[in-house]
């Protein structure tokens, strides 16, 4: 009789560990809870008839990297990438602002006196990377395979952002350009490993670059489903579980699901200690989200502003390690580091001719009720002068708001609970997948190797659930 499998929840992990389980033969469904497939990868017309927004994420570079993700050929499935001819800028208060590009030669040159440290930084991930990738997108706790290039990166992954970016760079525009990639990490820049993120994101970006998907994140989602389909999976949508009684009967339940989750719909299965370790889960600060339908491109001050899709916006290191500080420590933002996607410029399908549409968001505490709106309309006012102006709509997310979208972002949380250096080790606990019932697993972005849209969370869990089948075969 043919082995089943209930995987719960549809976003990137979800989807990814089905796809592991129906190639190996499985009977695969899907259950989720909302009425579209995708969690956090998802888009829809938020504003005005139209605009096509992104709900949850936006761009992808660990989509691309992701040595899953590789192997699918999502393009045959009608995924498109989209590359700006600059993956990143960040403009300064003066009207310039540093503008990076795939070729690291080329991009290092504008960092002046950090030309030659930001080379020694980023060329070694840049030319290991496939190497280092097969490392980090894993549980941290293995045996490495590269194990003198895993210590050269831990050496400086493990710092803080500001102590590497210190001591590192020089010049202050080049350390604020660092603090921002690292500042992905929703960490103070005090914290250990904070850098990590810095490091792996700088390097995607040489590598990779930072690519949107034509069509917006939704794209990622249907080729993915469609990938399942071909396999004899299915996804129901509208089909929330709130019982881990009810899938009884199946050979192997996956979670796509945050600890909060789980205990919800298993605590009465739980012995104290393990119920007790997804107690003490933390999560991380909460994003405040806003989409905005424009009459036109946003008026940068820099105007290489528009080469890129994405841009941050935070002005120096100390600007952005204070509005880091305080998420995480439960203050209101005051002068918050945005991160702003403008995707219409290299993407026409997402708004009518000839207007736009632009996607930010800023890190606020955790379950935070207030409203961040005009700090972050003030914010790229900063840069970008008049604009307002071209706002011809816009939707606000509070964490309240993406909790209620997406139950796993609990407060707000997109990245799955706190990347302290504690829960990156054990996320979500020391058994990482699997849980103490027979043939229930994690799989969402609370485990190895977190958040971001890589599917390799979803991809590890489907490959432990697999051995326990193996061994229980035996």
């Amino acid at each position: 009789m043919k082995r089943t499998a209930v995987v719960i929840g549809s976003g990137p992990n979800g989807l990814s560990a089905a796809i592991v389980l129906a190639r190996a033969g499985l009977d695969v469904e899907v259950r989720e809870a909302a009425d579209a497939a995708g969690g956090a990868a998802r888009s829809g017309e938020l504003t005005l008839p139209g605009f096509v927004h992104d709900l949850g994420s936006a761009v992808h570079p660990m989509t691309v990297a992701s040595p899953f993700f590789s192997k699918l050929r999502l393009e045959n499935h009608g995924l498109r990438w989209i590359w700006s001819p600059a993956w990143l800028a960040h403009p300064f208060d003066d009207g310039s602002a540093i503008i990076v590009e795939r070729d690291i030669r080329a991009s290092a040159e504008q960092f002046g006196p950090d030309a030659r440290a930001y080379r020694r930084l980023f060329e070694p991930l840049v030319r290991n990377w496939s190497l280092l990738a097969s490392e980090v997108l894993q549980p941290l706790l293995h045996v490495p395979r590269h194990p003198v290039l895993l210590a050269k990166f831990g050496l400086r992954a493990i710092q803080p952002s500001t102590v590497l970016a210190t001591a590192l760079f020089r010049d202050a525009r080049t350390r604020a350009f660092f603090a921002g990639i690292a500042a992905h990490s929703a960490l103070t820049l005090e914290a250990p490993s904070s850098a990590a993120y810095g490091m792996i994101l700088g390097a995607l970006g040489h590598v990779i670059g930072w690519p949107i998907p034509r069509g917006g994140a939704q794209q990622i989602t249907n080729a993915l489903t469609d990938v399942l389909a071909s396999l004899g999976g299915r996804v129901v949508t509208g089909s929330r579980v709130d019982r881990i009684d009810d899938l009884s009967g199946r050979d192997l339940v996956l979670c796509d699901i945050t600890p909060r989750q789980f205990l919800a719909i298993a605590k009465h299965r739980l012995r104290p200690p393990f119920r007790q370790l997804l107690e003490r889960y933390k999560y991380g600060p909460g994003a405040f989200k806003v989409d905005w339908a424009l009459r036109e491109p946003i008026p940068w001050k820099a105007k290489d502003c528009r080469l890129a899709a994405t841009i941050h916006l935070g002005g120096s290191l100390q600007e952005i390690a204070a509005s880091e500080r305080a998420a995480v420590r439960g203050e209101a933002p005051q002068n918050p580091f945005i991160l702003v996607v403008q995707p219409t410029l290299f993407d026409a399908t997402r708004a009518p001719s000839g207007h736009h549409t632009a996607w930010a968001y800023c890190h606020v505490p955790n379950g935070w009720n207030g409203s961040a709106l005009a700090q972050m309309e003030a914010q790229i006012e900063r840069f970008a002068p008049g604009f307002r102006e071209c706002i011809l709509a816009r939707a606000v997310h509070d964490p309240a708001a993406m909790q209620r979208w997406n139950a796993n972002l609990v407060g707000g949380d997109v990245i799955g609970g706190a990347a302290n250096l504690t829960q990156f080790v054990f996320r979500p606990t020391w058994r990482q997948y699997a849980t103490p019932l027979k043939g229930v697993y994690f799989c969402s972005s609370s485990t190895p190797p977190g958040g971001s849209v890589h599917g390799m969370c979803g991809y590890w869990a489907a490959q432990w659930a697999l051995d326990y089948l193996r061994k229980m075969g035996d």
